[in-house]
């Protein structure tokens, strides 16, 4: 594949870390000059990754596109680039749907969202992707999961649930930060409950055909403190608050994807509808 990324900030350093760290890659990939120190970095550190002179270069030199530039940028950093009906497009920004691509990127047509994260670089992201273009899912099933949904609107509402990650890192800080108060060392601190959520996570994926619910049954023995833990959450509405907040973010995500008649503008296929 003759890969090229347009911007070059965490995730493409991610996705770049996750194709070549783990051998040679099959992959010839040319990076934006957006971020020439991040991308000197990446070329100096892979075999098989070069710095383009701008980012059309990036275009002429490459068969797909990776769109990974700041939301607020894309419009303008896209409008200005000439773009081929052989390009496969493959765009991370958020909150741009597949209606607002396809009007930045003619007359290429084969256009595919995914939200992959910093895992990737370990190849563990899980990511999703809509619709399911080949190009895409052979990328990303390079660097962990691929989950490939059927709608804008299922996409939308995986993409949300990465708007937890902040809140789920500021919880263990506080769990962290209890034990240090307590006199544990920081250091202890922190690599024991990194552990400890580590050792939880791994055993969920590991049992797929259990529930999470049946896990917090499981470990919520009666009159124990993981019961008395979870029963102040649950009285003090937080767990509600999440899910709230879930929607919150979820609605902003669907109202960006839409037309401005509230029609969806793609079938399940991808294929765009007249709008």
């Amino acid at each position: 594949m003759q890969l090229g990324f347009i911007g070059t900030g965490e995730i493409t350093s991610a996705m770049v870390a996750g194709l070549c760290s783990f051998g040679t890659t099959s992959h010839s990939i040319r990076l934006s000059p957006r971020n020439a120190a991040v991308a000197r970095e990446l070329s100096n550190r892979f075999k098989g990754v070069s710095v383009a002179s701008s980012n059309q270069e990036v275009l002429d030199h490459s068969d797909t596109i990776v769109i990974a530039v700041r939301p607020p940028d894309a419009r303008g950093v896209l409008s200005e680039l000439r773009f081929d009906l052989d390009h496969e497009i493959i765009s991370l920004v958020s909150g741009l749907s597949l209606l607002s691509l396809s009007r930045l990127v003619p007359p290429a047509t084969r256009i595919a969202r995914a939200v992959p994260l910093p895992s990737t670089a370990r190849r563990l992201g899980p990511t999703p992707i809509y619709p399911a273009e080949p190009a895409a899912l052979n990328l990303f099933a390079e660097l962990g999961t691929v989950f490939p949904v059927e709608t804008e609107r299922e996409f939308d509402a995986i993409y949300a649930t990465t708007a937890t990650i902040a809140s789920y890192f500021a919880f263990v800080e506080r769990i962290a930060s209890w034990l240090a108060q307590q006199g544990i060392p920081e250091s202890k601190a922190r690599d024991y409950i990194g552990r400890l959520f580590f050792g939880l996570t791994t055993t969920a994926v590991e049992a797929p055909e259990r529930s999470f619910q049946s896990f917090a049954a499981n470990h919520a023995t009666a009159a124990g403190i993981n019961e008395q833990f979870l029963k102040h959450m649950v009285e003090r509405g937080l767990l509600t608050s999440a899910s709230e907040a879930l929607d919150a973010v979820f609605h902003r995500l669907n109202a960006q994807s839409q037309t401005p008649d509230g029609r969806r503008p793609f079938d399940t296929t991808g294929i765009l509808k007249d709008v």
